[in-house]
């Protein structure tokens, strides 16, 4: 996916913003399923020491389609808590 974003931004620039938001866990009914010991173990393993929420995630998409981030193409949003860092 990240690739493909990077190649669409490449490809439709200028006319066209392509960026991609690459969340973490988020706090749904899908994640309700899943076994409250994996669960404790991959919300430990977040920085924050949280779920994200919808709402939150929902804010990334909203930066990244508006004017503030006008000088943004062909990037990853990571909403994830910090699970996930580059280094």
């Amino acid at each position: 996916m990240l690739a493909l974003t990077r190649s669409l931004a490449r490809e439709l620039a200028p006319r066209t913003r392509v960026n991609a938001v690459s969340p973490g866990l988020v706090d749904t009914a899908m994640l309700g399923a899943m076994a409250d010991d994996r669960r404790t173990a991959l919300i430990a393993a977040t920085p924050l020491g949280r779920l994200g929420t919808a709402d939150e995630i929902a804010r990334a998409v909203l930066f990244l389609a508006g004017p503030q981030a006008g000088f943004v193409t062909g990037a990853a949003l990571h909403a994830n808590g910090g699970m996930y860092m580059a280094g």
